[in-house]
């Protein structure tokens, strides 16, 4: 065995021996994509029924009424 062969072996790892934690920004991101997929769900429904609908009115009446056109 050659001398470098002896250092790289012996030398101590960059890095610690604990758990490797690469797969938990992986997880974060999917509980983020499926809450936001919830969420997105949600408003679709409540904007497409009749509460949305009255909703949008309401606002848009109320945003012509400010500027006077309505």
């Amino acid at each position: 065995m050659s001398l470098t062969r002896q250092r790289s072996v012996l030398a101590p790892s960059p890095r610690p021996r604990g758990r490797d934690e690469a797969g938990i920004t992986t997880a974060e991101y999917a509980v983020g994509t499926a809450a936001g997929a919830g969420l997105a769900g949600l408003l679709y429904k409540l904007l497409t029924g009749g509460f949305g609908e009255q909703l949008l009115r309401t606002l848009f009446d109320h945003v012509l009424g400010l500027l006077g056109i309505g």
